[in-house]
Parts: structure tokens; C-alpha cells; sequence
């Protein structure tokens, strides 16, 4: 076999090329606390997170986030199938993003399964560390305009299921 087909992880008898995940980096050293751009979904992208009672699931547990568990939530955009956030670890936090979000993903889920029994959201997440204050408001304006583009609403103003629980400085 090729070097190319063994290295992408693709063997000929496959329809698909076997994906492969991403590492998380163990430390990361950037002057001040790291700013995360994250993204969950929810398994098999189900349209339900959009609506005030889910949506407010959600936004208390980000507010709690910072006594609860250490890390600050910044800007949010929950769609309704996925979630778009900025965290970062309030100072001396003893947990890892991983951890975190193991936490919130499990603690939300439950809350949310009290009205939807079969929720749960993707095992995986979306992790991004940005690298300085222009490419925070570039990615928020980006994601302010997710339900633009979704064909959700005319102008992102409109979309109720968005806003700011800390603000994060970078």
C-alpha cells in the first residue's frame, strides 16, 4: 500500500477514510488566561436547543460556570442544533476545558432531558484557542451572524438566543 493511503488513515476496501481525532494540547502558554472559541452540538444535529426553556438551561449553567467549575463565559450563540461559546478558566482554575465541558455537557443534558427524555449532545466538541483581541471580535462577528446565514432571521440583532455572560478581555 502506499506511504499516502496508511498516513490519511484510508485502506482500499473502505468507503470512507478512518477519521481521525484531534489531540488536545495538555498546557498552553500565552501571556494572561487563554481564551477558548468553542462549539457543541447536539447528537444527530436534533433542531432542538432554540427555544427559551432549553436555551435558558443553558445560559444558567454558563453563569455558574465561573463559581461552579472556574472558567468564565464570555459571547454565546445557541442555534438550534449546536452551540457557539468563548470560556476562559478564571484565574487559579483547577480544571482542564476537557473537564469542564465533560461537566457541562453532562449537567446540562441532564437538565434538558426533564421535557426531551433522548437528549444528549455529540460526544466530541469543537475546540479553538485564540490568538489575540482582533481574532475574538472576528470570530464573534462570525458567529453573530450564524443565524443570518441559517435563514433564521433578517439581521443578527434579532436572533433572541445570543448574548454575553462575563465580558473576556483578551
Amino acid at each position: 500500500m502506499p506511504d499516502h493511503q496508511q498516513e490519511s488513515g484510508f485502506r482500499p476496501n473502505d468507503a470512507l477514510p478512518r477519521r481521525k481525532h484531534l489531540r488536545r494540547l495538555d498546557r498552553i502558554f500565552v501571556p494572561g488566561a487563554p481564551l477558548f472559541f468553542l462549539t457543541v452540538c447536539v447528537r444527530e444535529r436534533l433542531g432542538v436547543l432554540a427555544n427559551p426553556t432549553i436555551a435558558g438551561i443553558l445560559v444558567d449553567a454558563w453563569r455558574d460556570s465561573g463559581s461552579d467549575h472556574g472558567w468564565l463565559v464570555g459571547r454565546f450563540v445557541v442555534m438550534p442544533d449546536h452551540v457557539h461559546f468563548f470560556a476562559a478558566p478564571a484565574d487559579g482554575s483547577p480544571k482542564g476545558l476537557s473537564a469542564y465541558l465533560r461537566y457541562w455537557k453532562r449537567s446540562t443534558a441532564h437538565e434538558i432531558r426533564r421535557s426531551l427524555p433522548t437528549f444528549a449532545w455529540q460526544r466530541e466538541f469543537f475546540d479553538h484557542l485564540l490568538r489575540s483581541a482582533e481574532s475574538y471580535g472576528e470570530k464573534w462577528e462570525y458567529v453573530r451572524e450564524n443565524p443570518v446565514r441559517a435563514g433564521l432571521v433578517a439581521d443578527a440583532s434579532q436572533w433572541p438566543f445570543q448574548g454575553e455572560i462575563a465580558p473576556l478581555a483578551w
